[in-house]
């Protein structure tokens, strides 16, 4: 039966300027390149970009949720790195002790892919929320 998620694949358009993105604004670590490839390591998980070698490769990519420790802090620093963001971090769920926050991003190839963090309730000082900011002002 299935162990663990060993690779995934992103598709991409311009190979290029997707590893400048993975690599320098992401921060993940680059491993290799091949022809119409490149792949990075994801604590663990390969994510392999990879140009559509044919149509039936050729459609949107799955959501992907990066893992963080510190949300709004990476929110801030990908902002800057010009990345655009289709929500700001936000609550979706209570978890008894812990919460979830997630904020979506657009990749350089325009696919959706978000931050999460789960965070003790009540979190950090240095990493309060308004209300509105996580989706509980009215």
């Amino acid at each position: 039966m299935i162990l663990s998620i060993s690779q995934i694949h992103v598709p991409v358009k311009d190979l290029k300027r997707a590893v400048a993105f993975y690599r320098d604004v992401l921060g993940m670590k680059f491993l290799f390149e091949v022809p119409n490839m490149a792949f990075f390591d994801c604590d663990g998980v390969r994510v392999m970009l990879g140009v559509p070698e044919s149509p039936e490769f050729n459609h949107p990519a799955s959501i992907i949720y990066y893992s963080v420790d510190n949300i709004l802090h990476v929110h801030a620093t990908l902002r800057s790195s010009g990345v655009q963001f289709v929500s700001e971090p936000h609550k979706v769920a209570d978890l008894g002790e812990k919460e979830l926050l997630m904020a979506f991003f657009r990749d350089s190839e325009n696919n959706t892919a978000a931050i999460t963090e789960e965070r003790m309730s009540g979190a950090d000082e240095g990493q309060e929320m308004e209300d509105d900011e996580i989706g509980g002002g009215d």
